[in-house]
Formats: C-alpha cells, structure tokens, sequence
C-alpha cells in the first residue's frame, strides 16, 4: 500500500454502513409517521368533511322554485295564479359549444327562425349562472327529446314546476305587472342568493308583482337524487316540498276589470271606477295594454318593434300617470267651490255666447241666455265660470280642486303615478317667473291652461262629490272598512252639484245619448272635451294626434251613489262622442252584466275579437313581414315615457268646447299653439319596455276565467 492513503477496516466499513443506513431509516421513519398522520388527520378529524364531498359526487342537491302567491280580486277570483309548466332553460357560465347547443336544441324543440334569433340576443346579455328561458309551455314529447339528451348538452336544463300565468292578458297589463328571471344587478343585490338563479324562478318585475315581490315569492322546496359521475339521475332519495307565497287580495272586481278594458276597444283609454262607499278602486284600466304572460323572460325583436311603433302607447299607464287637461269635467267642483266663496246658486248669468276680459272675447260653444249654477252644469256654459271666476278670484277655487283629490299622489301599491298640476300665482312664479293673470283664471276655471290631472285624481273627485265623503283610494282589500269623514260642504251645497249632473245626462245636457235607466238606477254624470292643439281643425278632422280629448265622470245610482267613474278617451274628440258610450256600458254592466255583455260581444264582433284576439293577430302579422329582423331590443325594465309630469308650454287662451250638437265652434281669435301635455297625448314615444318574451304563449283554457268575460281561447 502506498504511503499518504488511509487503509480502510472492516470496522469502518461497517460503522459507515451503519450510520447510513440509521439516517436512511429515519428518514423512512418520519415519512411513515408524516403518512399515518397525514391518514389519521383526514379519517378521523376530516371524516365528515370528505364523507360529504364523496356524498356530493353521488348526490345532487338542487332547489325546487317556489310557487308564488296568487293575486285575488275582491270575490277571490285570480288576476295572476299559477300553471303546470315544462320549460327549458340554459346556463350560460355551462355551456359548451354555444352554437351547436342552440342547434340542436332549435331541431329538438323546433325553434324558428324568431325565436332562435331572441335566444342568441339573450345569450349574449347574459352573464353568470342566471338562467335564460329557451322554451315554456312545452308538450311532454318535446320536454322528453331534450331532456334524454342532457348528458350531451352541458348547460341545459329542464325543468318541471309552475309558471306565472294572469287569466285575462293583456286586461291586468298595467294593474298587475309582470315577472321575470333576476338580473345580475338584482341577485347581487340581495346578496347572491341561490334561488334568484335557480331555473324557473322569477322575481316581480312591475307593478303590483314587484310591490309584493318578497310576499309573493314563497319559499324554495328541495330535492336529493343519486346520481352518476356523467350526471345520469338513478333515483331519487328525498324531497322537500316547497312553501307557496302569500296570496294578495285586492279590491279590484276581476269581472268589471275585464269588461272595462275589453269595452274600451281600440281607442287609447282609460276608465277608472271607485266605490262610493269605502274608496275601494274596483276597475283600474288602461288600453291598450301588453299580455304579461310573453312577459316572463325578456321581449323579443318582433314584440318590441310591435310596441314601440304604436302610437297609442301600449306601455304607458294611461290610468295613473297619463295628465290630460280635465276640461269641463271640473266644472261640478268649480260649482262647489263658488258657493263656498259666497256665490248664490239661484243667481243668474247671461251668456251671450262668450266672456269679455280686456280686448279678448273668449268663446262659449254657445248662446245659453240667462243661466243658473245647475243649468250652467247641464249646458257646460263657460261663460257661467268665467264671470264667476273672475268676480270670486281663482285662488278660492284652487284649493278645492287639491281638497278635491287632483293634484295629488296616493298610496296605492304597484303605481307610479304623476301629480298633474293644479295652477296658482305661486307655481306661475316659481315655474315661469311670471305673475298670475287674470286670462289664467280664466282658463283653469274651466279646466284648461296649465290644469292637468290624471284618470285615477278624476274618480277619486267624482266619488268625493258623490259622496260627499273625503273618500281615500286603496287597492289592498284589508284596508277597507274606516269610515272617511265628511267634506266642508253642506247637503244642499252638494245637492245642487248633484241636480246639474243630473241633468247632463236626463235632462238637456250633453250626454242625453248615454243616460241609463235599469229598474230606476239612472246616472249622473258631466262630459268634457280638451283642447291638445288649437291651430287645426277641431273635433273629428285632422290627424289623430290634433284631436281633442274626450272626458267623462260619472256616478251612479244618482239617488244614493255606489259607484263613481272617470273615463279618459285620448283623441276621442268630444266626451259626449267617446267617452260617455264607455262609461255608459261600464255603469250598465255593474246593474245589468248580460244586456253589457250582448254590447261588448257586438262591438268585439265589429272591432276584429278581443284584446287578446286582435294582439294575438297583430304580432302574427309583425312576424310574418319582419321574420328575425326586427330591430335589437333597448331600453330599461321599467315602462316609463319621456315626458315632464308639468307642460312647460304656454297654456292655450281658448277654452275647451262642449255642445250636445258635438260640432265645434272656432274662436275668432286664434291662440298660440300648445303642445299635448303629456306622453298619453300620443306626442311622445315609449322609450322603455319590460322585459317580455319573444311572443305570447298560449293560456291554457283549464285556467280560471270571469265567465263570459274572459278572453277566447287563443290560436
């Protein structure tokens, strides 16, 4: 061996050896031990964590949608209830390959070309797990192909359960709203609940079922089914049933609800109809209207385009937030509102046909001679008002209209209403900057200038002169039953009111043509005609939009008044002509539904069908000229014009014009133009549709219907 190398022993190999192999050993060791408490750890301290993770994989828990809480008229009769539904949804966040998916689901469900184009606009404004509606109101056969295809379509869903349906359509539109699947913006306001993106579960969107969304909703059901890793269901192991919504009554009468809309045919309108007794609205109608069973998941291309070119505004509110000039229909209040200032009924004014002010003659539509306070109703002669106006001054009569119920916002759920304008020198000067004249006295006495009401603030005047109570409107039939207390007029103060509409409809007046008389029950009423543009041919001539409007409010029975009404006819052209015939057959079918009835089906004969009917056709016909190219849908949830609650035109200095003859007559002195006063008026277009389906589906006829009201079975 050379020398500077160590020699190695035995010994030392072996120690060597040993050491190695101790170190290796523990390193075997402290895994061993590292694995059995790794295994410890997840068997003992992290058993229920994994047992419900493996249970997961083979059971599917999923949440049963609530059925929501019907919606009742006042004899328990359903406005909005609940249908039997298979229906076909998809998830965008699942989804795999969009355009095969929507491809194979167009040939299983046979989609045309409309609703397939609605479809992929709705896939592309959807985000997350939110839900979009395919297809409702399926047949087994249809809701079976897709569903045995669903392991090859990730991201479809079916579904068996209940649907929103409203009975008679488009005759609730307004009143009841409509529902729809949440929004993003909505789920994530209430804190990303999972039943707000569970398929099929709808949230109120409008009116009365967004004001009673959270009472309405219910609570959710569950089911547990086993289930393959492909997702295949094998059976199921336990359910919860689900809790159904509150119900809702209102004071709403289903049947007269119904009949109101129907009867107003194809004019734009509205009638609204209130209990003399308790201030319950019985009929809150607004035509035309859109059928809130397409509304459920988003407006189609072709319903949109539908819509939105009417020019009768079927997405406005006409009862609540149209605000038309009242016309003479405020000259009863008027009357009232002079014998509080101290005026004597008996005392006479001559009207040689117009009141002079100044250098101005503003125009009478007639030579009436020597007139009393009633006999000035019954003639609805302005020259009466304007002397007595003039003389007691406008701010005595002011405050009477707001006591009255105009100009003024009520509690009423599921409305967005507009408080129209009931003028003074303070608003002149805070609006305009200027001050109050003697010529706007002149015209607001009568209901024209800067007055503007609603169709609602209408009957609720007439049920307070009727009835001589300060009767408080509601809709919520648990609210009834506080008696209202009396109004600052005496009995023979409204006796004279009561004897001049009287006398517009028996006697000589105006609305000679739509007086009533069924065992003895006749009706009280007063017409009025408001000017929209003063530089066109009146009444019947010109354009739609430049005719006048047509008013009506009316009570009955005239001795001892049940029902008070108010009837708004848009470009109707005299109230005598358009208004009252509605609000005659209204008032006929609360005393006597069967001679009502026999009218209504004459006139739906004449006018094309039902409401349902005649839109059912229209869309048809939309779809077969436009196909998939209507125009993309835009605009809010919210139906909503564009219009200002206030004119901020200069009012006309013409006054509006009534006479039984319905002709008439021109002023010698032409007044500057006035624009029409509110979106109703039909100047201004819709600019915000709901969010309603592609197309109306059809109601299935084992639904409850009003007899011999409800709308026909559709095509």
């Amino acid at each position: 061996m050379k020398l500077g190398k160590r020699t190695a022993s035995s010994a030392m190999l072996q120690n060597s050896f040993d050491r190695r192999a101790t170190v290796v050993g523990a390193i075997q060791g402290g895994v061993g031990i590292l694995l059995a408490g790794r295994l410890t750890w997840l068997a003992v301290a992290q058993n229920e964590k994994y047992q419900l993770l493996a249970e997961s994989n083979r059971v599917n828990l999923s949440l049963i949608p609530p059925r929501r809480g019907w919606i009742l008229d006042r004899n328990g009769l359903p406005l909005a209830s609940n249908k039997a539904d298979f229906r076909v949804d998809v998830i965008p966040d699942r989804l795999g390959d969009e355009k095969k998916t929507i491809a194979t689901l167009t040939e299983l469900l046979d989609l045309d070309d409309v609703k397939v184009r609605d479809l992929t606009d709705k896939l592309d404004k959807a985000r997350g797990f939110a839900p979009v509606e395919v297809a409702s109101g399926l047949d087994w056969d249809r809701f079976a192909a897709v569903s045995v295809r669903l392991p090859d379509l990730p991201g479809v869903v079916t579904q068996r359960g209940f649907s929103r349906f409203y009975p008679t359509g488009p005759c609730v539109g307004h009143l009841i709203g409509y529902v729809g699947a949440a929004s993003r913006e909505e789920w994530e306001a209430e804190g990303k609940k999972p039943l707000l993106i569970t398929p099929g579960f709808k949230i109120g969107k409008d009116g009365l079922e967004k004001s009673f969304d959270l009472e309405l909703r219910g609570e959710p059901g569950a089911r547990r089914v086993e289930v393959t890793s492909s997702g295949k269901i094998v059976r199921d192991l336990d359910t919860r049933d689900d809790v159904p919504g509150k119900p809702v009554k209102l004071t709403i009468d289903g049947r007269l609800q119904d009949y109101a809309s129907r009867r107003i045919g194809l004019e734009s309108a509205a009638v609204v109809v209130i209990d003399c007794k308790t201030g319950g609205i019985l009929t809150l109608a607004s035509m035309p209207s859109f059928d809130p069973n397409s509304f459920a998941d988003g407006i189609g291309r072709i319903e949109w385009k539908m819509l939105n070119d009417d020019d009768h505004i079927p997405l406005l509110n006409k009862a609540v937030r149209g605000l038309y000039p009242p016309g003479s229909t405020m000259k009863p209040m008027a009357s009232l509102a002079l014998q509080l200032a101290g005026v004597d009924p008996e005392e006479r004014v001559s009207c040689p046909g117009g009141y002079r002010l100044g250098s101005r003659f503003f125009r009478c539509d007639a030579v009436h001679g020597s007139v009393d306070m009633r006999t000035a109703i019954e003639k609805s002669c302005n020259t009466y008002y304007w002397s007595m106006s003039h003389r007691v001054g406008y701010d005595a009569i002011a405050p009477i209209a707001r006591l009255l119920g105009l100009g003024q916002e009520y509690d009423l759920p599921g409305t967005n209403q507009r408080y129209g304008t009931i003028p003074d020198a303070a608003w002149k000067m805070k609006k305009f900057g200027q001050e109050w004249s003697a010529a706007d006295s002149l015209n607001a006495s009568i209901g024209q200038g800067y007055v503007l009401a609603s169709p609602l603030q209408l009957a609720v005047m007439t049920s307070r002169i009727a009835s001589g109570k300060d009767l408080q409107p509601t809709m919520l039939f648990d609210k009834l039953g506080k008696p209202a207390p009396d109004l600052p007029f005496t009995p023979e103060q409204l006796q004279v009111v009561h004897d001049g509409m009287f006398r517009v409809v028996n006697g000589a007046g105006t609305a000679g043509r739509s007086r009533i008389d069924i065992n003895g029950i006749k009706m009280a009423g007063k017409t009025g005609t408001a000017q929209v543009q003063t530089m066109v041919s009146r009444g019947i001539h010109g354009d739609w939009k430049s005719r006048d409007h047509a008013l009506f409010v009316c009570y009955a029975p005239a001795d001892n008044p049940l029902y008070a009404m108010a009837v708004v006819v848009e470009h109707g052209t005299f109230g005598a002509r358009a208004a009252a015939p509605i609000a005659k057959d209204v008032m006929t079918y609360l005393f006597d539904p069967e001679t009502a009835l026999e009218t209504l089906h004459s006139l739906e004969s004449q006018w094309g069908g039902t409401a349902q009917q005649r839109l059912d056709r229209k869309y048809a016909a939309y779809s077969a000229q436009y196909g998939a190219n209507g125009p993309e849908v835009t605009g809010t949830e919210a139906v909503e014009d564009d219009t200002k609650n206030e004119t901020e035109e200069r009012p006309v200095e013409s006054v509006s014009v009534e006479e039984p003859e319905e002709k008439a007559s021109p002023s010698p002195e032409p007044p500057a133009p006035r624009a029409t006063p509110s979106a109703a008026a039909g100047n201004t277009p819709a600019q915000a549709g709901p969010a309603p389906a592609s197309s109306p589906s059809p109601a299935p006829t084992a639904s409850p219907v009003p007899p011999g009201v409800g709308p026909a079975p559709r095509p």
